[in-house]
């Protein structure tokens, strides 16, 4: 069984053939899929995914690339997204340095914070991206010590990930650990317990070995559990049930 904790089935990659895949996934042992926002049309269509599909749920938020989104009207939309019962997390929201034409540090920096200060008035987990930002990141998660979350498809080093962790965050891998390349996540990997791991697909993209460079799908996570449960010197089936846990308990889905 599969807890795929981020991916994006509102991407135009799967326009032609969405409810295929979704069926498909299902029927290969998926049981849980968060889908998170990007933009404010990605958290509206991610909360209907999650309304259609009884094991899909939403994050909803204004990913780094977006933050010029973010107005009072959309900030308030995205609030009142948050009283339907399937969202479960603020995401996908963080700090985006590596495309010079995103918007300018500052903003995404306010942007953030703002949502970051949400999730603490409601309680709720974020999903954060970080790119070419950690410095910048772990200043903002440490100014909101009560907001918990996930490090989505953690790119940073074996020190970084001991300070998220203190923090009380969860390491999200995905199919990168699977690449050949792949020195310094797998080092993570050997790093984080298992009580901190999460597995994801970021669908449609970072499809792992032996799939790279096409669609990725949520159930092409065994793969990348594959690899893990091998660093880690246990079974696939072990660490497949330790992140399905982790995924809820940082969801807070009851069983």
């Amino acid at each position: 069984m599969i807890f795929d904790s981020h991916a994006h089935y509102d991407d135009d990659r799967f326009n032609e053939d969405r409810e295929a895949v979704i069926k498909e996934i299902q029927g290969n042992g998926v049981i849980g899929v968060l889908n998170c926002g990007a933009s404010l049309q990605g958290a509206r269509d991610s909360l209907k995914l999650a309304k259609e599909y009884d094991f899909f749920y939403a994050a909803v938020g204004i990913h780094p690339e977006n933050a010029d989104e973010l107005t009072n009207e959309a900030f308030e939309e995205i609030k009142e997204m948050t009283k339907n019962p399937k969202v479960r997390a603020i995401g996908e929201i963080g700090l985006d340095y590596y495309w010079e034409e995103n918007p300018p540090k500052e903003i995404q920096k306010e942007v953030f914070r703002k949502q970051m200060a949400l999730a603490r008035e409601l309680n709720l987990p974020v999903i954060i991206h970080d790119r070419e930002a950690h410095g910048d990141t772990l200043g903002v998660m440490k100014n909101f010590p009560e907001v918990k979350g996930v490090l989505h498809c953690f790119s940073g080093s074996v020190e970084f990930a001991r300070e998220c962790l203190r923090l009380g965050y969860y390491i999200g891998f995905t199919g990168v650990v699977t690449f050949k390349n792949a020195k310094k996540i797998l080092e993570v990997a050997r790093e984080v317990p298992m009580d901190r791991i999460l597995v994801e697909t970021d669908a449609p993209y970072m499809a792992p070995t032996p799939h790279r460079g096409k669609r990725n799908q949520s159930d092409y996570i065994k793969f990348i559990i594959e690899k893990i449960a091998e660093i880690k010197g246990i079974s696939a089936e072990e660490l497949e049930q330790k992140t399905i846990n982790n995924t809820k308990n940082l969801l807070k889905i009851k069983s």
